[in-house]
């Protein structure tokens, strides 16, 4: 693209600052899966685009270039400054921080650590000022930067999108991109760009807000039926966002839609569970926060430990772990500084089990380090490739377990509780039931720790401000009539009714169920009103429409007949009630007239004893009836001349026998009560002075039941936690035994006590060991080796801790070398002893032979001598350093020397006249020769040389003959 026409793209007035930024990082790999992607993109698609990619791809200035051969938009490198505008791509340098602001590029040098860390950078800074209309991307690179980018853009609900592993150069940065869980499509390049086009087309689209209040209880119900997790308790609004989301990148338009998609896609459920969490966290995130809790409020909580205690503290949402181990480390470096020993117990939880597991494991991306400082990386972690886990010293103080604070028991005791940014997603109803539970949880003057978006509400009697700005609250001592009612969870959430299905499914279900629906429908129509009654009245069930008969009353609610019958029933309802109490047997009153909705109705009701079934004997039966002939206030007088004197005489008659038996029974519970009075007021004292201390052990009982309930949490958290470890310590043992047979070395594993602990297939071949044999003592069972004393040899080594190697040899000849060293654990202990035995039978046969030979070249050099002593030629041996190594007797004779006289002067002599023809390390011949023995005496030879190859201890010789010469064949 040319300079003028970048320029005049830049003074373009920007007709919409409200266009999609598209966020691009990548890394080794890159450029493909780059020309890939923008090979799709179109002219138009009102979309801006930032690439970032690592200084490990081509250089920056040349990717323009590349990449414009695949696309019509143009490219250009980003510089400081730069306005932003759709259907445009701006490479971004690798070795610069990125911000944008007001659809503004910005940008900053790095330091030297963060160079790999661009990616997470840009991505951080899109969430802090972009996040709505930001798309983040990852494609092909290595390392893990980008990781925490997503997760931040992931809180801030922007759409993230991976290239799936399978189609990339590198899988490392997409490979860790969707172990965050977070990421909404995992697909190749080239798919990409029509994909968020359609997202960004499918957010215009809406529903009435009303119908989407309406499906989202049906989506609870199918999330809480395959999952088991309750929503209903956070705020709507957040949740109706984010299934919005879903549904725009799935392109569904409505909610129903939605619904059924659900229903015939389990992993979506799954997906939209996740999509619910996002379970965003960082080390030391608001380190403020964090600083403030080390310097100000853990040292005085710290030294009111005695030595030896526990310090507990409970993260409840940790998500993958970030929060609960940067809380060790500060404890752990509080620790260390004081003279007493501290035990840690720190536990983390959350309803996201791939976030706990990711927790357990311990195992974060190099990216950590723009959170963590150098002296602390160092410290509490160990680095793995492109990742870091955490030390054991902080892994061991922590315990990770899945949990839900709204229905699964609390822990207690507790020092510290810190709940971040969890209040804020969930209602006000929710809210208020969690913090006086969260008061019952701390110990006096214990700790709270809430989001820089929370608060303790109305709650302010529970606990007081230590810091408003970090939201750190203390605990207050209130007496126990002025606290709220805790709501203590006891167990799972059991309401897991199915949702309802739509369509066919659900027509056929109904197809299936027609004499049900039949028969609720002739209930409802033409039975009567009924009402199942305990004997003093309370309601245990109605059926059918009680309007005419019973109302609400004012005051507080009550569930008893007597008190919700209208006016004209009641009366006649306790009496009726009373005399089949009595008799046993069904009493109906009829024509009773009673008031209802201004004006009065003829009543029919009949009240039967129950005896069956045997589950409702004991009970009554009301049943209730409308007559047709209903009365007016003008009317009624009449209707009631109109019964007839005998059915009024009747009625008459049998009040006042009933009003005479309530006399009677009155007159006779007033003497019973007279003559109990007494006794009772004898024994009023003696509970008046008891009931103090039973109050108080009932509140002493509660307290404990609280405190063993939440014991029992913890102890099951603690089994989880114990559960994962055998798991682990199992495969374990499953690698090391794979490993020790693949090996085919005899291995024999023994205590300190020497007692077999393990040993491989192969020892049975030299030790007679079975199964069995594990724990009994290895010098009590019989072995296959020579003059060999196994219990002797490893208490040796055991005394002396320095291992032992020696060849030994089997009953039927078979060498091994036999290897015992100190069995030592992790901590620097010695627990027993490793014997191991390599089959060295071969290296014993070349032995042997080598020893052969070795006696061969001795006969040899034997002979080699022998011949030398017997020529008649004046014969030397001459090595490499022209010293004289062998003279026979014919040369001491004929130079007239003796034997053992010094050759010192001799060999000067070769040195000086035949040296040349030495150093050739050829055979030569005839060459003249003189020999001083004194100022009167010379001697002349002629010398024959010939080299001697690999005869004594691998060398090379030269053996000289000597022949008598003259003077003048020397000049020659």
């Amino acid at each position: 693209m040319s300079s003028q026409g970048k320029t005049d793209l830049q003074n373009t007035k920007n007709p919409n600052n409200t266009f999609p930024i598209v966020a691009i990082g990548a890394s080794a790999g890159g450029l493909e899966a780059l020309e890939n992607f923008f090979s799709q993109v179109t002219t138009d698609s009102e979309m801006a685009y930032l690439v970032l990619v690592h200084s490990s791809l081509e250089h920056p200035h040349f990717l323009p270039e590349i990449l414009q051969r695949t696309t019509s938009v143009p490219i250009s490198i980003a510089e400081n400054g730069n306005q932003i505008f759709p259907n445009h791509i701006y490479m971004i340098p690798s070795q610069m921080r990125v911000r944008v602001e007001q659809d503004c590029i910005y940008l900053s040098s790095v330091e030297r650590r963060e160079l790999l860390l661009t990616i997470d950078m840009f991505f951080i800074a899109l969430a802090e000022n972009e996040p709505q209309r930001t798309v983040g991307v990852i494609l092909s690179g290595m390392g893990s930067d980008g990781t925490l980018g997503v997760k931040a853009l992931k809180a801030q609900e922007a759409l993230i999108l991976v290239q799936s592993p399978e189609t990339s150069a590198y899988t490392e940065m997409p490979d860790s991109a969707i172990s965050t869980g977070v990421v909404d499509g995992i697909l190749p390049p080239a798919e990409m760009p029509r994909l968020i086009e359609q997202y960004f087309q499918q957010q215009g689209i809406t529903e009435e807000e009303i119908t989407a209040q309406e499906w989202l209880s049906e989506i609870f119900s199918l999330i809480r039926a395959q999952i088991g997790h309750d929503f209903s308790s956070y705020k709507q609004n957040t949740l109706l966002r984010r299934i919005k989301r879903r549904m725009t990148l799935h392109q569904i338009e409505t909610y129903a839609e939605y619904f059924n998609f659900l229903q015939d896609h389990p992993k979506e459920v799954n997906n939209l569970f996740r999509e619910f969490l996002i379970g965003v966290t960082s080390f030391f995130r608001e380190e403020s926060a964090f600083e403030f809790l080390q310097q100000e409020v853990l040292p005085p909580i710290l030294q009111s430990i005695p030595d030896g205690g526990t310090f507990r503290a409970w993260v409840s949402g940790c998500s993958s772990g970030e929060e609960v181990y940067s809380l060790a480390m500060i404890l752990r470096e509080l620790i260390d500084e004081m003279p007493k020993q501290i035990n840690l117990q720190l536990f983390g939880t959350d309803i996201d089990q791939l976030a706990i597991d990711r927790a357990r494991e311990g195992l974060f991306p190099a990216s950590i380090a723009t959170d963590v400082s150098q002296q602390r990386l160092r410290r509490f972690f160990r680095r793995e490739g492109q990742f870091y886990r955490v030390s054991r010293d902080i892994r061991y103080s922590v315990v990770f377990s899945l949990q839900d604070v709204l229905k699964d028991p609390p822990f207690s005791r507790l020092n510290l509780l810190s709940c971040r940014n969890l209040l804020i997603y969930l209602n006000e109803e929710a809210q208020r039931r969690l913090l006086p539970l969260f008061h019952y949880t701390l110990q006096p003057s214990g700790i709270l720790m809430l989001g820089g978006s929370e608060s303790i509400g109305s709650f302010q009697n529970l606990f007081h401000t230590l810091d408003l700005k970090h939201k750190i609250f203390q605990r207050r001592e209130v007496a126990r009539s002025l606290r709220q009612s805790v709501h203590f969870p006891t167990g799972a959430f059991l309401n897991l009714a199915r949702p309802r299905r739509s369509g066919m499914t659900s027509r056929q279900n109904e197809d299936q169920n027609f004499e049900r629906l039949i028969q609720n429908i002739l209930l409802e129509e033409y039975s009567p009103t009924a009402v199942l009654i305990e004997s003093n009245g309370q309601i245990l069930h109605v059926q059918g429409r009680t309007g005419k008969f019973l109302e609400t009353v004012s005051g507080p609610p009550t569930n008893n007949i007597f008190d919700m019958a209208r006016e004209g029933l009641r009366v006649e309802l306790a009496s009726a009630i009373r005399s089949a109490i009595s008799s046993g047997e069904m009493i109906t009153r009829q024509q009773i007239p009673v008031r209802s909705n201004g004006q009065r109705e003829l009543v029919k009701f009949s009240v039967k004893p129950l005896t069956m079934p045997e589950g409702l004997a004991g009970r009554l039966l009301v049943l209730l009836e409308v007559l047709d002939t209903a009365l007016t206030d003008e009317n009624e007088d009449n209707t009631a001349q109109s019964l007839s004197m005998q059915q009024r005489d009747g009625r008459i008659a049998e009040l006042e026998r009933e009003l005479q038996n309530t006399r009677e029974s009155h007159q006779t519970t007033i003497e019973e009560l007279e003559s109990s009075n007494e006794e009772l007021q004898a024994t009023n004292e003696e509970l008046e002075s008891s009931n103090e201390e039973l109050q108080a052990t009932n509140e002493e009982l509660e307290s404990s039941k609280e405190e063993l309930q939440s014991l029992n949490e913890e102890l099951q958290t603690l089994n989880e936690e114990l559960q994962t470890k055998v798991e682990e310590l199992s495969a374990a043992e499953d690698d090391m035994r794979n490993l020790l047979n693949s090996t085919s070395i005899a291995t024999i594993f023994v205590d300190q006590q020497l007692q077999v602990k393990r040993f491989t297939p192969q020892a049975r071949e030299i030790v007679n060991l079975i199964q069995n044999d594990v724990g009994r003592p290895l010098e009590d069972i019989a072995t296959n080796l020579q003059e060999v004393e196994l219990g002797a040899e490893l208490q040796e080594v055991l005394d002396t801790l320095h291992s032992k190697v020696e060849a030994v040899q089997n009953h039927d000849g078979t060498w091994y070398q036999m290897r015992i060293m100190p069995y030592q654990t992790t901590d620097n202990r010695i627990e027993g002893a490793i014997l191991t035995f390599t089959n060295i039978d071969d290296l014993k046969q070349i032995e042997a032979e080598i020893a052969s030979i070795n006696v061969e070249l001795e006969q040899i050099k034997i002979v080699i001598l022998d011949i030398l002593e017997a020529n008649t030629s004046p014969l030397i041996l001459i090595d490499p350093d022209q010293k004289i190594v062998r003279a026979n007797q014919a040369f001491h004779e004929f130079m007239n020397l003796r034997l053992g006289t010094n050759l010192q002067s001799l060999e000067q002599a070769l040195s000086q006249q035949i040296g040349d023809f030495l150093q050739g390390n050829e055979d030569f011949s005839d060459v003249p020769f003189l020999y001083t023995a004194s100022e009167q005496n010379e001697c002349y030879y002629r010398v024959d040389g010939k080299v001697i190859g690999d005869v004594f201890n691998g060398n090379y010789y030269f053996l000289l003959a000597f022949y008598e010469g003259d003077n003048n064949n020397l000049d020659n």
